[in-house]
């Protein structure tokens, strides 16, 4: 970005800093000597995204990410306080959802399909030796062989998991949602640019986040609680069972459910704060209620290791009624809150929102069935290497064999899509080929080079069919999940076995569903977790992976603790505290431009300014995904009037784009203020053929090296040349106009 190589830092740490030029480290000192143009600066935050090794430990967290971005796509409204903030528990409920399944299914694994049924079956127990010392029938009887405390040892395993998501979010906690931003005080007639991005609290969720992590800690700890205590309960309550027992189960399941209701009781009772920097927390909360979920967690575990000489394991545990549960939980979430999205987006409609507005509930759908399918495929392997096709045990719960044969439909809904819109971009690409011949009038042509630059342009266009995708494989999941679930809680049975008395064809065609669904369910889980072993080992894929960050942790964590952190949390207040202690310090104006997400932060920053500061600053974005991608996906946020007003703000904005690109776009201000910000489309390729400027095929560029335009150039001139007449001279030395400006510019 500096176009030198040796380059140095000025701030920053080896996280995240700002970089000059070493002949420009001490610019402002030097008034001596005179300069051509702008002192150029460079913020990086990369190893924010990407970083070490331990990133690809995120994917495993992708589910409360994708309902974490769910909370931010509410529409944007008019009023309607209260049922914004209805908003804003549902998607929360949904994310403490997404945790007790994901804690259930670890219980599935480790209580269910090993303790259980493994080492309760001895054909099963002989093939694991590991298993042995707690079966009845390997081990002789053994103090570990009692099926409550084998089912007491095998809670150590959820409880480790709970554990590790509790310490990945604390030590996050401490290293993002602990970075201040600048104090100020938002004024009566301020209303942070008709966005929320503006209000001085927006980046500092440190309170909430906190509250979450208790809540979400508690959470996991009480699901296994109650994966033991039901167990060694259900014994109790049978005929025959000691009164003592039967009363001690009833008062810790009492205790359970006062748990569950604390917990929900504590996501519900509080957002975000955003006008003001909260930096209280909520100390007692935040350490009791884990602690108390803790305590009753040793309490339940004791209570199930209690001597029972008559207490045989036998079929599965109780799973059903758990994942059955909370599929009918969040399906119900999910409907509620699209009943929500639609009343907001008919207060202030945006026709460019995706979805008519309702964009936050179907990505919510979607982690839903993320979390769906990690259970269900973490599940169906253990099940696989524990029995193989042996068919000793049970198996794994009904409902989530009925979930896998719901893949194949959905997967043959996709392949449609995906084939119709791969038509569409053919279709488009035949068209662009005449688009093209009129951009490049006075060179020769080439058939070949037209087809690719044609192809490039219209495959470019298949972001825009985004919301299309989701919103069709989001509510074709609603429908295949709740016919899942009615098939299962009716039949109590596999799809296979539950149509064994009907028609052969649909016999036939459920037993494959079956087969097929299983074994899709299983090879993603395994792709999955191979993907993420191949970018803890690999820097090129790990950077792949902090690409994705980059979209999917931009937003603070208010909807999960669980989610990867957020690190604009981080980069926002180093660029607002930056962009603020230069224009202090100087008395001068600056440019800041940014590429890609870059733009992003510096729109972010720009709105975190006071608003003397903001109008002492000039925007150049390039690549820019604020308008086609979020201010569609996050209209509250970045919507049209959120945009309109950050232009009016700023001194002046100018935006570059191209036809090729598949993630930057126009900003498309309404009105005829789209213009003044959008630069017409940039050539790409700059030369069709080979011309004395360019002698040799100039590369289709699409999203990357917008510097390489002279566009580029001549546009951020124009902003120095227009600030240049307000900027005083250093207040160190001579006045000869040496340091004109500053230019930070943030890549990805």
């Amino acid at each position: 970005m500096l176009n030198d190589p040796r380059t140095e830092r000025i701030t920053g740490d080896g996280i995240a800093a700002v970089f000059r030029r070493a002949d420009d480290v001490d610019a402002e000192t030097r008034p001596g000597r005179r300069r051509d143009g702008p002192v150029p600066e460079a913020y990086v935050w990369c190893n924010l995204t990407s970083g070490n090794g331990t990133r690809a430990l995120w994917l495993l967290l992708l589910p409360f990410m994708v309902v974490n971005l769910a909370h931010w796509m509410r529409p944007d409204s008019q009023g309607r306080t209260r049922t914004v903030r209805l908003y804003g528990l549902l998607v929360r409920l949904t994310g403490l959802t997404l945790t007790v399944l994901l804690v259930a299914a670890a219980c599935e694994v480790a209580l269910d399909l090993a303790a259980w049924q493994c080492a309760g079956t001895r054909a099963c127990a002989d093939r694991h030796s590991w298993l042995g010392f707690l079966s009845p029938t390997v081990s002789d009887g053994g103090w570990w062989s009692r099926p409550g405390r084998r089912l007491a040892l095998a809670a150590l395993v959820p409880t480790a998991l709970t554990g590790l998501l509790w310490y990945l979010s604390l030590r996050t906690w401490n290293a993002y949602e602990s970075q201040q931003p600048m104090s100020r005080t938002l004024k009566p007639d301020e209303d942070g640019g008709r966005t929320a991005l503006g209000r001085p609290g927006f980046w500092y969720g440190r309170r909430l986040v906190a509250r979450l992590r208790a809540a979400h800690t508690a959470a996991g700890l009480l699901t296994v609680a109650a994966a033991v205590g039901s167990a060694a309960a259900r014994y109790d309550r049978a005929p025959g069972g000691p009164a003592v027992l039967e009363i001690l189960g009833l008062l810790l399941e009492a205790a359970l459910a006062a748990g569950a209701i604390t917990v929900v009781w504590v996501v519900c009772r509080r957002g975000r704060t955003e006008n003001r920097l909260d930096r209280e927390l909520d100390e007692h909360l935040v350490h009791r209620l884990p602690l108390a979920a803790l305590l009753l967690l040793a309490l339940t575990l004791v209570y199930a290791g209690w001597e029972r000489p008559q207490w045989e394991s036998s079929g599965r545990l109780p799973g059903d009624a758990t994942f059955g549960g909370i599929a009918f939980v969040q399906g119900l979430i999910v409907i509620v809150l699209a009943v929500v999205a639609r009343l907001l987006h008919r207060t202030r409609p945006d026709p460019r929102a995706v979805l008519r507005g309702l964009g936050g509930p179907a990505v919510a759908m979607l982690a839903c069935a993320l979390g769906g399918v990690m259970s269900g495929g973490v599940a169906q392997r253990v099940s696989d290497w524990l029995d193989g096709t042996r068919a000793s045990l049970a198996g794994p719960p009904v409902l989530l064999t009925w979930q896998a044969s719901a893949i194949p439909p959905l997967l043959v809904v996709l392949l449609v899509l995906s084939g119709r819109l791969a038509r569409r971009a053919w279709r488009l690409a035949r068209a662009e080929r005449a688009v093209v011949e009129r951009d490049y009038p006075d060179e020769a042509g080439d058939p070949g080079r037209t087809r690719r630059i044609a192809s490039a342009r219209a495959m470019a266009t298949l972001t825009d069919q985004a919301p299309l995708l989701v919103g069709v494989i989001s509510a074709a999941t609603l429908l295949l999940g709740a016919g899942a679930l009615v098939g299962a809680l009716a039949t109590r049975k596999t799809p296979g076995r539950a149509t064994e008395n009907t028609y052969d064809l649909l016999h036939g065609a459920a037993e494959t569903a079956e087969a097929l669904g299983s074994w899709l369910i299983g090879l993603g889980f395994i792709l999955f977790v191979t993907w993420g072993r191949r970018a803890y080992k690999d820097a090129s894929a790990r950077r792949t992976i902090g690409i994705l960050w980059d979209v999917g942790t931009f937003w603070p964590r208010a909807a999960h603790p669980f989610a990867p952190p957020c690190y604009a949390e981080r980069a926002v207040p180093d660029l607002t505290w930056r962009m603020a202690t230069w224009t202090r310090a100087t008395g001068g104006r600056l440019v800041i431009s940014g590429h890609s997400q870059g733009s992003v932060l510096a729109a972010a920053a720009a709105w975190q300014l006071a608003p003397s500061v903001r109008r002492r600053v000039a925007l150049l974005t390039y690549g820019s995904p604020l308008e086609r991608l979020y201010g569609r996906w996050f209209p509250a946020h970045f919507g049209p009037a959120a945009l309109t007003s950050l232009h009016r703000e700023v001194d002046c904005w100018r935006n570059l784009y191209r036809l090729t690109d598949p993630i930057g776009g126009p900003v498309r201000l309404p009105g005829d203020r789209g213009p003044e910000v959008d630069h017409e489309p940039l050539k790409d390729p700059l030369a069709f053929g080979r011309t004395d400027l360019h002698p040799l095929p100039s590369p289709i560029l699409g999203h990357s090296d917008y510097q390489a335009d002279p566009a580029f150039a001549e546009e951020r001139h124009r902003l120095l040349v227009r600030l240049r007449p307000c900027v005083p001279p250093p207040r160190t030395g001579p006045q000869d106009g040496e340091s004109q400006g500053s230019s930070g510019r943030s890549s990805a």
